[in-house]
C-alpha cells in the first residue's frame, strides 16, 4: 500500500492504493495556506477516523504539489504520522515521459504527473484535460513527449467572479439547469457554466485535432471534470483517479532508489 497525495490549490487529495493501482481510499482536506503540520495531522486522523481507516500497512508516499507553502508541512506531517520518508515529484525524479516545452522545470507537478498515467495506460496523441482551480489541457504524442498546455480559469473561478464583480447576481450551487435556455437569474447563470464550459471543451478538441490530426485519445479529470464531460459532445474518457495513479506509477519507478 502507498499513499499518494496531490496538493491542489483547492484541495489536498489523499489516496491509499494497492499494488494493482486500485483506490482503496480517497479523500480531501481544504489547501489552507496558513496550515501548520500539527493542523495538517489532526485535520488528516479525523478524516481517517471518519472512514475507519488508517495508514498502518503503508509501506510508501508519494507528493505532488503545486502550492510550496504547503509541499513541506504535509512532507513533515505525513513522515511524522508514518515514520516514513516522503517521495516527492519534482526535479531528479524518474518519469518516463520527455517535456519538450521552453521551461521544462516550471511545468506544474500535477501535470505531468496526469501525463505519466495517461501515457502509462494509454497510447498515441493524448490530451488531457484537468478540471480544478484551474483548467488545463495538456498534450503528449505517441513519442510520450509532453508537447505543451493550455490554461483556462476554472469553473469554479468563473463562478466566483460572476459573483464578485456583479451587483445582482448571486452565488450558486454548481449542478445541472433544469433548461439550457435559463428561465431565472439561477438557471441562467448554472447553463452559462456547465453549458459554457462544455461547449469550451468541445471546441478545443475541434482545434487540437485540427492541429494533430485525427485518433487523439481525450482524457479528463479533476474535481469539477465529472460534472461537464457529461454535457460535451466529443468522445471524453473520465477518470476522476487519474492523478493519483500517475503518482503510482512514478512512486514505482522510483522505489528501488529510495
Amino acid at each position: 500500500m502507498i499513499a499518494a497525495v496531490d496538493i491542489g490549490n483547492s484541495n489536498i487529495v489523499i489516496g491509499l492504493m494497492d499494488e494493482q493501482r486500485k483506490v482503496c481510499f480517497s479523500g480531501r482536506i481544504r489547501s489552507d495556506r496558513q496550515k501548520t503540520k500539527e493542523e495538517f495531522m489532526i485535520e488528516l486522523k479525523t478524516l481517517l477516523d471518519i472512514y475507519h481507516v488508517t495508514l498502518e500497512g503503508v509501506q510508501g508516499i508519494i507528493i505532488s504539489s503545486v502550492v510550496p507553502g504547503l509541499t513541506d508541512v504535509v512532507r513533515e506531517g505525513m513522515g511524522l504520522m508514518t515514520g516514513l520518508t516522503p517521495l516527492v515529484v519534482g526535479r531528479g525524479i524518474r518519469t518516463g515521459i520527455r517535456i519538450a516545452t521552453d521551461q521544462p522545470a516550471s511545468l506544474g507537478s500535477d501535470l505531468v504527473v496526469d501525463a505519466v498515467a495517461a501515457v502509462e495506460e494509454y497510447s498515441g496523441k493524448i490530451v488531457i484535460f484537468d478540471m480544478g482551480t484551474a483548467t488545463t489541457c495538456s498534450v503528449v504524442d505517441e513519442r510520450r513527449s509532453y508537447l505543451g498546455t493550455l490554461i483556462m480559469p476554472g469553473v469554479k473561478i468563473s463562478q466566483d467572479a460572476l459573483t464578485e464583480r456583479t451587483s445582482q447576481l448571486p452565488y450558486i450551487r454548481f449542478e445541472k439547469p433544469k433548461h439550457m435556455i435559463g428561465k431565472n437569474t439561477i438557471e441562467s447563470m448554472q447553463s452559462g457554466l456547465i453549458y459554457g464550459n462544455a461547449a469550451m471543451v468541445d471546441g478545443l478538441i475541434e482545434r487540437l485535432e485540427e492541429e494533430l490530426g485525427a485518433g487523439i485519445t481525450v482524457l479528463a479529470t479533476g474535481g469539477i471534470a465529472g460534472v461537464i464531460v457529461p454535457f460535451c459532445r466529443k468522445k471524453i474518457i473520465y477518470d476522476p483517479d487519474l492523478l493519483l495513479k500517475g503518482l503510482w506509477y512514478i512512486y514505482h519507478k522510483n522505489a528501488k532508489e529510495n
